[in-house]
């Protein structure tokens, strides 16, 4: 299971600055996901908001992959 973060971001024509400043989530974190850290829940609930997507949408695992 990974965070699809980068995906939905360029999907909504984002910079990663620009999701910082909608999310409230530091650059530098939005970094750090996109690389592959695991985020807090309440940090994927904030980035989810900003995206307009349920943290679920955030999140991939196996079995939706194939479905996306």
């Amino acid at each position: 299971m990974h965070v699809r973060l980068k995906e939905w971001r360029q999907r909504r024509l984002l910079t990663q600055d620009d999701l910082s400043k909608k999310s409230g989530v530091g650059v530098n974190t939005i970094i750090r996901i996109e690389g592959g850290q695991w985020p807090r829940i309440s940090t994927l609930r904030k980035l989810a908001e900003a995206l307009q997507v349920t943290p679920d949408e955030l999140l991939e695992t196996e079995g939706n992959a194939q479905a996306a």
